[in-house]
């Protein structure tokens, strides 16, 4: 499904629209609808940890986001390394995406306000059968 965006994705602000591709539960492609640039890796944050946070009140605007109607999808960018392990996950600036008007915004959230969530977490942290309590 292609998606017009409405709140740029950093370092790529001359992109209006964009593709979304569902590989499975956890993991999705979102590629430039227009070109061969850029390609990202998402990965559903719920899938992984706990995750929760406000979407401003300016994008919830710009994608005509309703808190009780509307069908929205958050996803964080992944970048993938040849060992899936070494993959990082950007918690820090999510995706979201407005399925009733395929609109979609990039959300940066304020590290004092989040500081549970980081700009490069390693899966590994969250995907390990030993994992270490926190």
């Amino acid at each position: 499904m292609e998606f017009e965006v409405k709140s740029p994705i950093l370092g790529f602000e001359n992109v209006s629209k964009m593709k979304l591709e569902k590989i499975d539960d956890i993991f999705m492609k979102l590629t430039n609808a227009n070109g061969d640039s850029p390609a990202f890796t998402l990965v559903n944050p719920f899938a992984l940890r706990e995750y929760s946070f406000e979407i401003p009140t300016a994008i919830q605007v710009l994608l005509e986001v309703d808190d009780t109607k509307s069908n929205i999808l958050i996803a964080n960018i992944m970048v993938v390394y040849k060992e899936i392990q070494d993959s990082t996950i950007n918690f820090l600036a999510p995706l979201v995406f407005n399925f009733d008007n395929q609109t979609m915004a990039q959300v940066v959230l304020d590290v004092m306000k989040y500081p549970q969530y980081n700009i490069s977490e390693p899966i590994s942290r969250f995907i390990k059968e030993d994992s270490k309590g926190e």
